[in-house]
């Protein structure tokens, strides 16, 4: 990947629905050159999707949780087991293994705490092997993700 991949792939995480020739034309190259280095970026994988940045308030969701998950066990089998049983509950929207304290991270939204207080006990008490569960909830937003930065 070279300065021009970077500077197209910043112009895409900023807007990706936009025209490849808009992004042609803020880089400084044809639209086939664009279009051409675009799709070798999703060919080798750099490009992994396109998805729209959602607004969570227009949704209703109000509260957000970061939810820290400590295993009774860290063998290959116990961390197969919670991470099978995390993928199948679309509520947990994202969950990461972490070196540190915890071994998992979890991110949460919910309508409201008795929304939260479902999910609680319909999804997360049901996880294997946690011995420990930590939840954290976001008061505001400070910077949202936007993107990696390239340059």
């Amino acid at each position: 990947m070279d300065r021009l991949d970077a500077r197209m792939l910043d112009e895409l995480q900023r807007d990706s629905a936009q025209p490849i020739a808009a992004v042609a034309e803020t880089v400084g190259v044809s639209t086939s050159a664009c279009h051409r280095r675009i799709k070798a970026l999703e060919a080798d994988g750099t490009i992994a999707g396109y998805a729209a940045r959602i607004d969570p308030a227009k949704l209703g969701l109000a509260l957000h949780a970061v939810v820290e998950i400590t295993l009774t066990s860290q063998s290959k089998e116990a961390m197969d087991r919670f991470e099978e049983a995390v993928r199948g509950f679309e509520e947990i929207l994202e969950c990461r293994l972490m070196s540190g304290q915890a071994d998992y991270l979890l991110r949460i939204s919910a309508r409201d705490i008795g929304e939260y207080d479902r999910i609680h006990r319909a999804c997360l008490s049901r996880l294997p092997g946690v011995s420990a569960m930590h939840s954290s909830f976001v008061i505001r937003a400070i910077k949202d993700w936007a993107g990696y930065h390239l340059r």
